[in-house]
């Protein structure tokens, strides 16, 4: 069996999304949604942000390299950021890393961003069933040392500080 290879008996269960959430929207609406007691997919771990615009193409690439199948973003809708254009910030460095996977040939859905208001938790709900549902439906990234998509994300988020410190 390759790095590669789906263990026997594996499941889309057996996937980790690392979801970065904004306090003021996205976290609200899934401490919502979970004090109505709506299940999430067991699959996604949330991080709470200060703001969207507060994650970096680093959090996201790190997240990959590091283990998770899939990072999304989750915040206000736009224009409609509690710190002005932080969503706007962070729609481009979703589009930034999906670009950076692409060129080092993984696929850029395992990135993805999704806004909504403190008031919609099954809007919440909704994008993690959804990012849950792409990411169970790609190939594990490979876990070992030496598999190809663990070098180009580690890869890639090497470019990714690079190409930042230089701007």
């Amino acid at each position: 069996m390759t790095a590669s290879a789906t263990p026997a008996g594996a499941t889309s269960a057996d996937r980790t999304i690392v979801a970065f959430c904004c306090r003021e929207c996205a976290y609200a609406a899934a401490d919502a949604s979970a004090n109505a007691r709506t299940p999430l997919p067991p699959t996604v771990r949330l991080v709470l942000m200060p703001c969207t615009g507060r994650v970096s193409p680093l959090h996201l690439l790190s997240a990959l390299a590091e283990g998770a199948d899939g990072v999304m973003v989750a915040g206000c809708l736009l224009g409609q950021c509690h710190y002005r254009e932080g969503n706007f910030n962070a729609v481009d460095r979703v589009a930034f890393v999906q670009r950076l996977l692409k060129s080092v040939g993984v696929e850029p859905e395992r990135c993805r961003m999704f806004t909504m208001s403190a008031g919609e938790p099954p809007k919440f709900v909704a994008a993690v069933r959804e990012m849950d549902r792409v990411i169970g439906a790609l190939p594990p990234l490979p876990r070992s040392e030496t598999g190809a998509a663990g070098r180009a994300v580690s890869a890639a988020a090497s470019g990714a500080v690079a190409e930042r410190g230089a701007a």
